[in-house]
């Protein structure tokens, strides 16, 4: 059975990667977001593991965020070993993608639902690493050369 490893950061990047929680079933799956009052409440029957909370509007905390991440994710990278990354963004899977892509895992980038004319940071990190990039507004199809439309999933 394939793995896969779904992750996001929480908020709205976790609640599109909760449209697609019928999937977690027909996979061995694992959801990785960021530790917060809502997500240490989530009912799933797929395993979660947590990331710090980080913000960019505080840079130097959230270097040190970030790099802690980078070694947590590498860790759950190592012990879960996906065949295929999913993730929605944002800046909580790009230690992830980059270790998908350096051991050439499948990687699938959503974009997320708020993007309409302009790609997010996360998009623009992934978007030459990833598989399969999707869009969920046909108008993004002029900002990413290689995205599919295939309708919104929110």
């Amino acid at each position: 059975m394939k793995k896969v490893l779904f992750i996001s950061s929480a908020g709205g990047h976790l609640e599109e990667i909760l449209k697609l929680k019928e999937l977690f079933s027909k996979y061995e799956s694992l959801l990785v977001t960021e530790r917060n009052e809502i997500t240490q409440n989530l009912s799933l029957s797929t395993p979660i593991k947590y990331l710090a909370f980080g913000t960019r509007k505080h840079l130097l905390h959230y270097f040190f965020i970030f790099s802690w991440n980078i070694l947590k994710s590498s860790v759950f990278f190592a012990t879960f070993r996906p065949d295929i990354i999913i993730t929605t963004g944002a800046h909580t899977c790009i230690p992830m993608i980059f270790l998908a892509h350096f051991f050439k895992k499948k990687i699938l980038y959503i974009e997320s639902i708020a993007r309409v004319n302009s790609s997010s940071m996360a998009g623009r990190m992934i978007e030459k690493k990833a598989d399969k990039l999707i869009v969920q507004w046909e108008e993004m199809l002029n900002i990413y050369s290689r995205a599919e439309y295939h309708g919104q999933i929110l």
